[in-house]
């Protein structure tokens, strides 16, 4: 998939995700972020950091682009995700408002 489509924090926020220590990902985000993701949100790089370490690594996943595009407000990623969690494989859709400076202000995960 080209990456291209998404701002560039979006894109080293995928790239991070791929490590299996999800921590560093934190630097994407504004300090005062938003992160929706099953149901719960995650305010602040305090609640996000525990969303990366806790939810977002619990399970081992590949991925699998299906498509990116830019928004007027960011930007737009449908991935397949396919590993050992129930209901496997998903197509999940990454919606990330692009914050000042560049950074993530604001990620929306959904099926």
């Amino acid at each position: 998939m080209n990456t291209t489509e998404l701002f560039p924090a979006a894109t080293e926020y995928f790239r991070v995700m791929e490590r299996e220590d999800k921590a560093s990902a934190i630097e994407v985000f504004e300090p005062n972020a938003v992160v929706v993701d099953d149901g719960h949100t995650y305010t602040g790089r305090e609640q996000i950091l525990g969303w990366l370490t806790g939810a977002a690594s619990e399970f081992q996943i590949t991925s699998t682009w299906l498509s990116a595009e830019r928004t007027d407000t960011g930007a737009v990623a449908v991935i397949r995700i396919s590993g050992d969690f129930p209901g496997s494989p998903v197509d999940l859709r990454y919606e990330f408002a692009e914050g000042a400076g560049g950074l993530i202000g604001r990620l929306a995960i959904a099926a």
